[in-house]
């Protein structure tokens, strides 16, 4: 697996549309994390920058939780506002101008336990006050599969997670608070999503990753297959008015494409030729309102370069008009994450 951080700068575009107006709403930051599935040891402001500046006219982001600095102690349920934090002052520096005119992490998801049922309001509201006006809801990953050739989450969720009395105990204190969801599952799970969806039908739901279609282990030799059953299940899922889809997200290993075992990288031509049938599905179930392109990064950089992901999402919005160009690449994210509020 060519692993090596050169292999991503073989291949590098002009940006197509550069003028358009861009929000990423989905990248992490990690001071270290080395090894696994992953090239990207660190990713900060610099690195961040770096990447946004290949071109595209990106002017916020969203930082997405990822398990990083978490306190070291004190109640495990109240950990996880380290991140926050660790974001937060990322987000200070970032505002002061340290990645010029663009914002990153002007809205920040962050993570809390909904296993904690009612005690997790507290929790809640302790995340709020750390994100300093920027916080904006939280996710809790469900991403688990039976096969051992499928990587489960980081925080090892159980099957079922999003249909547990529990969770949904939890989960139920987030439209109260003005919060959203993100939900992070494999497509086999996607019906869980349908089901908490209508059980809480004033809590907006953002899903990642097109709903997480998978192409290794037992699915490595059914795209088809997978792709038929994955467009019911999102089919389904589009039918609640509620469900906020990200468009992107499947170059990651999971989803099988395979990518990051090339001698070079692929173009955004090849990523838009290969992508698109998916991307152009969930648009038609999902609409122009409701959708966003996200990078994914520094996960997706596993694949591609920025700009090149940029380039394949424009190759696949390419016969939008100009507002729904605007929806897709920078509004929705902006009005569902609520940012410059």
């Amino acid at each position: 697996m060519a692993r090596e951080l050169g292999w991503i700068d073989q291949v590098v575009e002009d940006a197509l549309e550069p003028e358009l107006p861009i929000c990423d709403p989905h990248h992490h930051f990690w001071k270290h994390r080395a090894g696994g599935h992953l090239r990207n040891p660190r990713y900060l402001l610099e690195e961040l920058a770096a990447d946004t500046s290949s071109g595209h006219n990106v002017t916020s982001t969203v930082f997405i939780e990822c398990r990083q600095e978490y306190r070291p102690d004190g109640p495990v349920e109240m950990r996880p506002l380290g991140e926050t934090e660790f974001v937060r002052a990322l987000a200070d520096e970032s505002a002061a101008g340290a990645t010029g005119a663009m914002k990153a992490a002007a809205a920040i998801i962050g993570h809390v336990d909904l296993m904690l049922g009612e005690r997790a309001r507290a929790v809640l509201e302790a995340q709020i006050e750390a994100g300093g006006g920027r916080f904006r809801g939280i996710r809790h990953t469900a991403s688990w599969d039976a096969s051992d050739a499928v990587r489960n989450g980081y925080l090892d969720p159980p099957p079922g997670l999003y249909l547990d009395r529990s969770f949904r105990a939890g989960f139920s204190h987030l439209a109260p608070l003005g919060l959203t969801f993100e939900a992070w599952c494999y497509h086999p799970q996607v019906p869980d999503v349908t089901s908490l969806a209508r059980a809480f039908p004033e809590t907006t739901i953002v899903m990642d990753h097109l709903g997480g279609p998978l192409g290794l282990g037992p699915y490595a030799e059914r795209r088809e297959e997978v792709f038929r059953h994955w467009q019911g299940v999102i089919g389904d899922l589009a039918s609640c008015p509620n469900v906020v889809i990200k468009l992107g997200g499947i170059q990651m290993d999971v989803s099988g494409f395979h990518w990051e075992d090339r001698p070079r990288p692929p173009t955004s031509a090849e990523l838009a030729e290969v992508t698109r049938p998916w991307h152009e599905f969930a648009l038609e179930k999902f609409g122009t309102d409701r959708a966003m392109f996200e990078s994914n990064f520094p996960v997706d950089k596993l694949s591609c370069g920025y700009g090149v992901l940029w380039n394949s999402f424009k190759r696949i919005a390419r016969g939008a008009s100009a507002a729904e160009k605007a929806r897709l690449f920078h509004d929705n994210a902006v009005r569902v994450y609520r940012i410059g509020e």
